[in-house]
């Protein structure tokens, strides 16, 4: 726990002065973060990221992270994201004949969707952003909050199990305790911040946010049970790895934007 609670501050001393400055930190920080998560889930599969579709991939996942301020770059040259994408996804599938099926179609399906389930969180996490830093914040705490919740409330009252099969240690008491947990949080930012948002809608919003959070969550969770993981990484010692921490998140911030909150 000592460790789990010294890397969490130490985290978050760097990563929300980040949030908060925004510009090219920023989109650094998220590219490196964006990166680091594509690794982890490619090492479940067994494919080095130094590999040909190792890089692909990353070279998928870099092209669904250009923000929409930054399109028009690409658009000089004549192309565009989706176009860029295409190519990338070809040249995937070629490699399957090259290599003889060695490199499968399963293996570059499972290439490019890693790239999608990451890279469209991210990209989210940039263009909420620009859209302020209160909408990241608010995204980020209820999505703390629900994991706080959920944990102290699954401990203290948590007897019917929710998804044992994927996720043995949580609980239906605590997926509730992660929703109501969240709704106070959303309250106090409609109370302290400008988001300039109804209340109930924003209950309403938090509510289904919270939800897709832990789903969020579970997906990440059947990954590795999938692949008998039991963390994506070690580089947040305490935590595991950043697929780890970020996991609710990928859901979270694209939808954010899909129920209209910003």
């Amino acid at each position: 726990m000592k460790q789990r609670i010294i890397t969490a501050v130490v985290a978050a001393a760097a990563f929300l002065p980040i949030v908060l400055y925004g510009g090219w930190p920023f989109l650094i920080m998220t590219y490196l973060m964006a990166t680091v998560a594509l690794q982890e889930a490619l090492k479940m599969k067994k494919t080095a990221i130094a590999s040909l579709p190792g890089m692909l991939s990353v070279a998928l996942l870099w092209v669904l992270l250009v923000p929409e301020r930054m399109t028009v770059a690409i658009e000089h040259a004549g192309y565009n994201k989706l176009q860029l994408a295409l190519l990338i996804v070809l040249l995937l599938l070629i490699y399957t004949v090259l290599t003889k099926n060695r490199f499968n179609f399963d293996d570059a399906a499972f290439c490019v969707l890693t790239a999608l389930y990451v890279g469209f969180g991210f990209y989210y996490f940039l263009e909420t952003r620009e859209a302020g830093a209160v909408f990241v914040f608010f995204a980020l705490f209820i999505t703390w909050a629900t994991d706080s919740g959920a944990y102290f409330v699954g401990r203290a009252y948590g007897k019917r199990k929710l998804w044992p099969e994927i996720s043995p240690k949580k609980t239906v008491e605590g997926f509730v305790g992660g929703i109501a947990s969240a709704l106070a949080v959303a309250v106090i930012f409609s109370l302290t911040t400008d988001m300039q948002t109804v209340l109930p809608l924003l209950l309403i919003a938090t509510a289904v946010l919270s939800i897709f959070g832990q789903l969020g969550d579970l997906v990440e969770s059947a990954l590795k049970r999938h692949y008998h993981v039991k963390d994506s990484g070690t580089i947040l010692p305490g935590h595991g790895g950043v697929l780890d921490r970020v996991d609710s998140w990928l859901f979270v911030f694209p939808l954010l934007h899909v129920l209209q909150v910003i």
